[in-house]
């Protein structure tokens, strides 16, 4: 898995990148068919900023997202990547079960 990280308009300390990197590589016990990750961490406004954590994460057929904000980097990370966990098993799902209909119907045609 490619991991691609941006920090927008700031630069990022390196305990935050870190943090944000072996997040996202934690996904793969999850699903193992991630091809790429992009992280983007951006803030919004210099007094009382809103910290932004964007992780996008390229499957096999589609992208799967997640957007937070809150008051620190490392919350955003945490909550997004538990939003990406959650995509990912609703994927698992929906895969296995186009996988199961394929055979079925794969086992129906050779059976007549």
């Amino acid at each position: 898995m490619t991991v691609k990280f941006t920090a927008r308009h700031f630069r990022a300390h390196p305990e935050i990148k870190q943090h944000a990197l072996d997040a996202v590589k934690r996904l793969d016990r999850f699903f193992d068919g991630i091809i790429g990750a992009a992280i983007v961490l951006s803030y919004e406004r210099a007094t009382n900023s809103v910290k932004t954590a964007e992780i996008n994460l390229q499957v096999y057929g589609t992208v799967l997202s997640a957007t937070v904000k809150s008051d620190d980097y490392l919350k955003s990370i945490d909550a997004s990547v538990q939003k990406l966990e959650l995509q990912l098993a609703k994927y698992k799902t929906k895969l296995r079960a186009k996988d199961k209909s394929k055979v079925r119907s794969i086992k129906e045609k050779s059976i007549q």
